[in-house]
């Protein structure tokens, strides 16, 4: 790995120090414990709704939407027996005794959390999804007495169409990280995550939003080969300022022009680089136009990126809607690079993929809105980790304007997967990981 000097301080979404003059290496996700936990949970927890899974039975909504198989409905009692389901759910995933398996139930009895051990993710990492949809099968079948005839009908409600269709979006257990057939190319899983699954699993909230987004759009990075020899140092400083904030600069901006608008925020960037040493001036031309060049490139691309999060924060934040992200950062680089002369987020992928993205969320196509998107989907594919993040924190600050909200696609993610602790306080625990291997 690269030799990297730097160190940083780490903050929380309040502005309170959470570790001190860390070294900028010990918050890679190839190092830090809890970017470690982050990822392995990522590819082994399942959530399940059993209330709505003991309905598709009843129903005979069994093959997905639009697919009701009339006069085949079954009376499983799923929730009548939870616990006991849980219990053989576990035990048919735990590989030994004392690994990471965990079976938990919550809400009541309405929801199960399911983490299959790492110990069977031997190469890839849907086990993480079948074999928690095997041992549910098997449990409910056994547990709730079901005879050979009826067995079938539990099999097809716990996988969906699979195999007919090897996607699982109508099975049971839901999985942040979608099937491998879906990734755009290698190293893309951890960024095929829906923005709204994200926001929802922080509670709605902006920084640790775009900071558990981040982490994992900086993994996929090392996954993907980006991060590899003089460019780790670039990505891991992307992830310091702009995910982590790092030196507090990402709420400091935000607070600073949180009555002002997006150009504060651009004005505010470019002076915070100049008084840190990032900016220094190269020449002034004869209209009195700044030029302004850096001896450090990557450091000048982490603070704009910092710049980038809190300009959407602070626009998206005071209209109350996530709808105008894309042109937040399309119009921000624009700025930035008009005020400096000096290149926008990620040399321009930034606003490229802004430009491309606004177009299918909610221009002239109209797809899904910025909710939807995650950092697998052809135009937001192209930046390198630093877009995503605000499209979360711009659907964390949205008060449901939008038609694809959290709550609407993601509920289930927020409620299970919110439960722990690395998630839900995304900050806490890289800070806590660091001071670990410090």
């Amino acid at each position: 790995m690269a030799e990297i000097e730097d160190k940083i301080d780490l903050y929380d979404d309040r502005g309170n120090v959470l570790a001190s003059d860390v070294p900028l290496w010990a918050i890679s996700p190839l190092r830090n414990p809890a970017m470690k936990k982050i990822v392995n949970l990522t590819m082994r927890t399942g959530a399940i709704d059993l209330a709505k899974l003991e309905k598709k039975i009843k129903t005979g909504a069994i093959g997905g939407r639009g697919m009701i198989i009339r006069g085949v409905g079954r009376n499983v009692q799923i929730l009548d027996n939870a616990e006991a389901i849980a219990k053989e759910v576990e035990d048919m995933l735990r590989v030994e005794e004392g690994d990471d398996t965990s079976v938990k139930l919550i809400a009541g009895g309405k929801r199960m959390l399911t983490q299959t051990p790492t110990a069977r993710i031997l190469c890839d990492y849907s086990a993480g999804l079948t074999a928690a949809m095997g041992a549910l099968t098997h449990a409910i079948i056994d547990v709730c007495n079901v005879d050979m005839w009826d067995a079938s009908y539990v099999k097809a409600a716990v996988w969906g169409m699979y195999p007919e269709d090897p996607d699982t979006a109508d099975g049971a257990v839901k999985m942040l990280v979608d099937i491998p057939m879906k990734n755009e190319g290698p190293g893309f899983a951890l960024r095929n995550i829906p923005v709204n699954h994200l926001a929802a699993t922080v509670g709605k909230r902006a920084v640790p939003g775009a900071a558990l987004t981040m982490i994992l759009e900086e993994a996929a990075q090392f996954e993907m080969g980006n991060a590899m020899g003089p460019f780790e140092r670039g990505h891991l400083l992307d992830l310091a300022y702009e995910g982590l904030n790092a030196n507090n600069l990402l709420l400091t901006l935000i607070r600073d022009c949180g009555k002002g608008v997006l150009a504060d925020v651009v004005y505010d960037t470019v002076e915070k680089a100049k008084a840190d040493g990032v900016l220094k001036e190269k020449k002034k031309l004869a209209s009195g136009f700044i030029v302004y060049d850096s001896d450090d490139m990557q450091m000048w691309n982490a603070y704009a990126a910092a710049g980038m999060l809190a300009a959407v924060c602070v626009n998206c934040g005071a209209m109350r809607a996530g709808q105008s992200v894309p042109g937040n950062i399309c119009y921000y680089n624009s700025l930035l690079e008009h005020e400096t002369g000096m290149p926008g987020v990620d040399f321009g992928m930034a606003q490229g993929a802004s430009v491309s993205s606004s177009f299918f969320s909610h221009s002239i196509y109209g797809g899904g809105g910025p909710g939807v998107f995650y950092g697998n989907h052809i135009v937001t594919r192209h930046a390198k980790g630093q877009l995503i993040p605000c499209f979360c924190a711009a659907m964390c600050v949205d008060a449901d304007t939008m038609y694809f909200i959290p709550a609407r696609t993601s509920a289930l993610y927020g409620e299970v997967l919110g439960a722990i602790p690395e998630f839900a306080e995304p900050l806490i625990a890289v800070a806590n990981g660091a001071k670990e291997i410090m």
